[in-house]
């Protein structure tokens, strides 16, 4: 299949509008109409997993971090991300990265590490704003249903779990067609009066061409009249980390130790005990210390992350449990993730997960 089948189905699930500022997710290697017939899962792109994406003829690398942050102005292989780059066109190996657009969303890394822990009622813990945009538009009554179908087919009107959210109104319209034109009803050089349908429904950004092309594509009207909202609303299914609850209560101790074992992490940091029994967890694969606040304003116990430094410990301040549990490790399954969204939409794609152990840290014990 066209390597542009794969990244679009990727993008529907994980926008790249909802990556963060300083990332760079995407297509970082290779060209749209590349035809691939397996591809090669790994949380990051070293040498090493350009090496095994040779070895075993895959065509493309997705993985979580992109090997490219940055503009790259020289190619002389002095550095690790040079040599993946150079060594990837050289072997005509796409490579694609699907990263914080992936941590953003419910079926993302953070939805994974609330079900390896067994966590329930989890949700967003930090909601973007700004994300959200609202359309409103007047129909002739008849065709009413028509464009709202339309609009919604196209990713409009999605609340929460609710889907097909439309609010509209009965009211009476007017125009005048000018000369040259071809009013569906009425006649040119004559004020037209007839009832009308006022659509308003809300969409994601992203979406807004897709959006606009349905609605004209459906709208009985020479001219479409629509008016768009910038919204400051929460998105509350696209947003960073997750809280969730523990079926049963248990002891921090006890909790640290199911942590341990079900993420596979050889050591965890953590701050003192509180002495409280954890309930509700928050979780943020990777770098998420910049939730801390959020974790304790939605009163978790625990708060599950990575990258922790030395005087942000203290930031927890008895309030909350703090645990570091390592980059690698708290990313790990978003490999398995990747493999089982992949596998479960091109059945006859060959997916392989890559046998590199990526993780730059080592354990001295």
């Amino acid at each position: 299949m066209k390597l542009a089948q794969l990244t679009a189905y990727l993008e529907s699930l994980a926008p790249l509008a909802y990556q963060e500022d300083y990332d760079n997710s995407g297509l970082i290697v290779g060209r749209p109409d590349q035809e691939v017939t397996q591809a090669l899962i790994s949380l990051d792109c070293t040498e090493a997993v350009v090496d095994e994406a040779i070895t075993t003829g895959c065509e493309v690398i997705v993985s979580h971090h992109p090997i490219v942050f940055k503009g790259l102005k020289k190619f002389n292989g002095k550095t690790y991300v040079e040599r993946v780059v150079e060594k990837a066109i050289r072997n005509n190996i796409a490579l694609y990265a699907i990263h914080t657009n992936l941590d953003n969303v419910m079926v993302g890394v953070n939805a994974r590490i609330c079900e390896t822990l067994g966590l329930v009622n989890y949700h967003t813990l930090a909601p973007k704003h700004g994300i959200l945009k609202k359309l409103v538009t007047y129909v002739p009554t008849a065709q009413a249903d028509q464009v709202r179908n339309a609009l919604f087919h196209a990713g409009a009107g999605n609340i929460g779990n609710y889907s097909e959210v439309s609010f509209n109104a009965e009211g009476a319209g007017t125009f005048k067609a000018g000369e040259g034109t071809d009013p569906y009803i009425g006649e040119p050089g004559i004020r037209h009066w007839g009832e009308e349908v006022r659509i308003e429904t809300i969409y994601p950004a992203n979406l807004e061409s897709k959006i606009l092309m349905a609605l004209v594509l459906a709208h009985p009207y020479e001219e479409v009249a629509y008016d768009l909202y910038n919204l400051t609303n929460q998105h509350q299914q696209v947003g960073s980390g997750m809280i969730g609850e523990l079926d049963v209560p248990m002891s921090e101790e006890e909790f640290l130790r199911e942590v341990k074992q079900n993420m596979q992490a050889e050591v965890i940091r953590h701050t003192a005990f509180t002495g409280k029994q954890i309930r509700k967890v928050a979780v943020c694969g990777g770098s998420g210390g910049f939730l801390l606040k959020h974790a304790i304003a939605a009163g978790a116990d625990v708060f599950i992350t990575a990258d922790y430094k030395y005087h942000e410990f203290f930031d927890a301040e008895g309030k909350i449990l703090i645990a570091d549990i390592g980059h690698f490790e708290s990313e790990q399954f978003t490999q398995q993730l990747l493999y089982e969204l992949i596998q479960n939409k091109f059945v006859n794609f060959a997916i392989r997960l890559t046998k590199v152990n990526t993780n730059p840290v080592k354990y001295f014990i």
